[in-house]
């Protein structure tokens, strides 16, 4: 066939559908060598036909594609290079696309290919007029290389454009790396050019093509606020509620609120010790105190620890909390109130500590010491002498930490050894406070589980005996009432899962723990005093009811100490029943009670247990002996003929007992007078106002909170219990109303903070109910959407969207001990709630798409018509049977809906608003994010709102590590 024009072999190519490579081949062929292409123009006819319909022809620009990278690496060809950059000069900030997503990839890859060629032709054009500056002719490199940075720039200045290279870099890495290795040779070129103006232009291009890959992630920090309750609130809930947690979720956590809130590192870390100062000042004295202490120099060091591994360079990050100590030190009174409390300089610990793990450098420790010494001269009440004699706690604590090693070393060895030695050990811990003080130490380090073992190990050994003397004996009972006194103390202080969360899984199950999971009554745990772990051998109870009754002291020798503590409730029934009935006089009970609690303390713990237990199943006026009981067992005994240690392990005893029949007593409206034991009384005990209904409170609590700009630790537990009582749906449904009542703009975004942080208490939960129940009811409901507006609306999608990302950036680790106590929802609820087909994976989510799609979407996606509930959260696999996933999954389909349907108001704006803050909050590349739950589908109708028609939003929101994820990215992109 005999060619006549160029023309008429362009259309001959597009009918038969030649590659790019037999374009070239045929090309040779159909025209003579002594033609050249500039003749002919090529690349004018090729861009004409490609541009005749209403989208290009992808095949015949492919044939310019190739022919620019194939023939034009000629760059001394001056007027060639110069008619191609007129060329480019034409689309490079009009580029679009409106064909299929496969063509909109194409356009993708072609946009890298010219940059590559743009870039290889500006060192080229520089290496020229280097050449030429050496020969004294620099006119020519000079114009061609003005010219290509002025494409170059045009080029790189549009966003979108940007955004199609980041697609394009994702789909082809080899030839993003070839750019980058261009990009060097360029700077090398440059570095010794004169001219000014054409260098700082070129440094300019290239730091618009460093920042594609991170085009995301730039994030501006908020500068115009110094206070974040959020940080605030967190810290305070950790200290107050969960000391024993481990370190990392709570520095995930505080991370995730940095990000989220976009809060400058400085001030991050002054609002933690703002948070850890007023923590001081606030808790209650006694063991709340000590535990704050510990929290504050021992757990919140480690904290910045690992803080410091999340910040881009160490150098970096110490500068940053010297910075935040400048900061700190400026807050005299909050400084002087702490000192005060605790009786030392604060602050001058709290440095000493970070210097000591790397968190200061010793410069800057000294001055910031210097400086709060200065400060201290013009505070007169704090160097009054009647403190002098009184030890501090935040040294005492310092002291307690290797003291804690040491005593974990000494409970490693053989018990049997030398008993009296280790008796010595546990009864110098008994005194004063020392117990607090190594228990605070022991679970602010993370030591706590460690030395609960220890101890049911060494209270397990007592429980084997061998033939032994009499002071043996008594070592032996006095091992086992220590052990089991301080193990109650600690399942009461820090809660029985410290204890029971290391069980020798498939071992032997250890007494200790046996008798707490059965028998040890707890906040939330309610016994049945008629359970069988109750009503153990009836004939060991008999002989123990005849040695209580009948001796006038208990036998030490051979005494088989835990059976005692099990039979021990069985035995009160006896004498009970007994004392109703008139066979026993109330002599003979004080006899018997002063038996039971004279030697070995625990025996009393676990009668009143028992008796606890009892009290609750009976009738009003058959509780008065009962109660008599425990208060005979509550009081010490006053004799001569008592264990070592009595008076320490009998205030180790009336702690534990008060704990255990505080909530008894209060619901049988009975006192009981403890004695006074010098330790912690119950702080936070009974908070709630009586004959108030419960909402009342709750609504009052949150005004004051919003009102003052902070949780405090009593509002903390307040919210608490109120989440207890209430339910969590009741909880967060009538929080959220609160939040929708609110019009003033920066309450709402106070209010949206503060939420945050009291929604903490259990979050997996509250992002259930708020994503699964109260959203899609607000939603869906139109005689609600009016409570969407603005300003309540975008803080409602803010909190949303903070919850989500929590309960999701979490919710593979474990829950947190404070919550594992409450009824967690079923999943069966959830599978019925949000009925998806989990058969197949393609098939997930059909709840709002015709059902003619199979399972061939994922393999040729584009083939067909998508589903419009294909996400890439199925492509991913990720598990439908969890019930956040279902949730997510489910609120992403009716956002969906709601964007494709034809009825517009706050719902929209609500969806668009909830959006804008999914971008806002997420980091570049989290594959994984909630974001993965959203229909691809979705994209296509974003775009269409004003407010996200950006090819940044684009990106942000659709999973770019998947082909199909940057198929509907770039089709988006194009169609801007």
């Amino acid at each position: 066939m005999k060619v006549v024009n160029l023309k008429q072999a362009i259309l001959q190519a597009w009918k038969e559908r030649w590659s790019d490579y037999q374009w070239a081949v045929n090309m040779k062929k159909f025209f003579p060598k002594g033609a050249t292409w500039d003749i002919l123009n090529l690349a004018e006819a090729l861009l004409e036909q490609a541009m005749i319909g209403p989208s290009p022809n992808p095949l015949i620009l492919s044939y310019l594609k190739y022919a620019i990278s194939s023939q034009f690496d000629d760059f001394s060809r001056d007027l060639c290079v110069q008619a191609l950059l007129d060329i480019m000069d034409m689309f490079c900030d009009r580029l679009s696309c409106h064909g299929k997503a496969e063509e909109c990839i194409g356009l993708c890859r072609a946009l890298l290919s010219a940059l590559h060629w743009l870039l290889r032709c500006t060192a080229a054009s520089a290496e020229r007029l280097r050449e030429g500056l050496e020969a004294g002719t620099p006119a020519a490199g000079e114009k061609q290389l003005a010219m290509c940075l002025q494409r170059l720039e045009k080029t790189l200045s549009s966003t979108k454009n940007r955004a199609l290279l980041h697609i394009a870099k994702l789909e082809e890495a080899s030839s993003w790396t070839a750019i980058e290795h261009c990009l060097l040779k360029l700077g090398e070129i440059l570095a010794n050019l004169s001219n000014h103006q054409l260098r700082s232009q070129a440094e300019q291009c290239g730091t618009l093509i460093r920042s594609i890959p991170t085009m995301l992630s730039v994030h501006s920090e908020q500068l115009h606020k110094t206070g974040f309750p959020t940080v605030h609130a967190v810290v305070l809930l950790e200290g107050t509620m969960n000391l024993t947690g481990e370190t990392q979720p709570l520095v995930e956590q505080l991370m995730m609120v940095k990000r989220m809130q976009h809060i400058p590192t400085p001030l991050f870390v002054l609002e933690i010790w703002k948070a850890c100062f007023v923590g001081l000042i606030e808790s209650p004295e006694g063991t709340g105190e000590l535990k704050w202490t510990a929290f504050t120099f021992l757990k919140i060091p480690q904290v910045l620890v690992k803080l410091k591994k999340y910040s881009h360079g160490d150098k970096d990050f110490t500068e940053d909390v010297n910075t935040a100590f400048e900061f700190l030190l400026k807050l005299t009174p909050l400084l002087d109130k702490a000192d005060q409390r605790c009786n030392c300089d604060c602050t001058n610990f709290l440095l000493q500590e970070c210097s000591k793990q790397g968190l200061l450098s010793e410069a800057s420790m000294n001055n910031l010491m210097a400086k709060r010494k200065a400060d201290r001269e013009h505070a007169p009440q704090l160097k009054s002498d009647e403190n002098a004699n009184i030890q501090p706690n935040p040294g005492l604590i310092l002291r307690a930490e290797p003291t804690v090693t040491n005593i974990l070393k000494t409970m490693d060895a053989d018990h049997s050894k030398s008993p009296e030695g280790l008796l010595g050990v546990l009864g110098h811990m008994l005194s004063g406070k020392s117990l607090d003080l190594l228990l605070a130490a022991a679970a602010a380090t993370g030591k706590l589980k460690s030395f609960a073992r220890k101890f049911i190990n060494l209270n397990e050994f007592t429980t084997h005996r061998s033939e032994e003397s009499t002071k043996a004996a008594s070592v032996r009972a006095l091992l086992f009432d220590i052990s089991f006194l301080m193990l109650c103390h600690v399942a009461q202080t820090y809660g029985s899962e410290v204890i029971l969360s290391e069980s020798n899984t498939g071992g032997e199950v250890f007494f200790f723990e046996t008798w707490m999971q059965t028998c040890m009554p707890e906040e939330g745990k309610i016994l049945n005093p008629d359970h069988p772990c109750f009503r153990p051998d009836s004939t060991k109870v008999e002989s123990l009811v005849a040695l209580l009754n009948n001796s006038s002291e208990i036998k030490l020798v051979q005494m088989k100490w835990h059976e005692a503590c099990l039979n021990i409730s069985a035995a009160i029934l006896e004498i009970l029943n007994a004392w109703e009935n008139g066979v026993l006089a109330f002599e003979s009970i004080q006899k018997i009670t002063d038996n039971i609690k004279g030697k070995v303390c625990s025996l009393a713990v676990c009668a009143v247990a028992w008796l606890v237990a009892h009290v609750r199943m009976l009738g009003l006026d058959e509780r008065e002996k009962s109660l008599q009981m425990i208060r005979q067992l509550a009081g010490p005994l006053y004799s001569e003929n008592t264990l070592q240690f009595y008076n320490e392990r009998v205030v180790i005893m009336s702690s534990i007992l008060e704990h255990m029949c505080a909530d008894v007593l209060q619901q049988t409206a009975t006192q009981i007078k403890f004695p006074s034991t010098g330790m912690d009384t119950m702080p936070y005990w009974n908070l709630l106002p009586p004959k108030r209904p419960i909402k009342e409170v709750l609504t009052d609590i949150f005004a004051k909170v919003l009102e003052k700009g902070w949780v405090d630790s009593r509002s903390i537990h307040i919210f608490d219990t109120l989440l207890h009582m209430g339910g969590v749906y009741w909880f967060c449904n009538n929080l959220i109303k609160e939040l929708l009542k609110e019009t003033r703009k920066e309450y709402t975004l106070r209010a949206v903070e503060l939420l945050y942080s009291i929604f903490c208490l259990d979050m997996q939960q509250v992002t259930l109910v708020l994503l699964g129940h109260i959203l899609p009811g607000l939603l869906t409901d139109s005689s609600k959407w009016h409570s969407l507006m603005d300003p309540p609306g975008t803080a409602l999608a803010k909190l949303a969207v903070w919850c989500a990302l929590s309960s999701y950036s979490s919710h593979k680790g474990q829950a947190s001990s404070r919550q594992k106590k409450r009824h967690r929802e079923d999943i069966e609820d959830y599978i019925s709630l949000f009925p998806l087909d989990d058969m197949q994976p393609s098939k997930l989510m059909r709840l709002l798409s015709s059902n003619e799609e199979d399972a061939n979407i994922l393999s040729s996606p584009t083939d067909r018509s998508m589903s419009s509930s294909l996400s890439a959260s199925q492509l991913h696999t990720v598990n439908m049977r969890d019930p956040l996933n279902r949730v997510l999954a489910n609120l992403f389909l009716l956002i969906s809906s709601i964007l494709g349907s034809r009825t517009a108001g706050p719902h929209t704006q609500f969806v668009q608003w909830f959006m804008e803050e999914c971008v806002d909050c997420l980091e570049q590349g989290s594959r994984g994010s909630i974001l993965q739950f959203m229909p691809f589908t979705t994209v296509s109708e974003l775009v269409k709102v004003s407010a996200m028609s950006s090819p940044k939003v684009v990106l942000a929101i659709t999973d770019l590590s998947l082909p199909l994820g940057r198929q509907v990215a770039a089709k988006a992109i194009a169609a801007l």
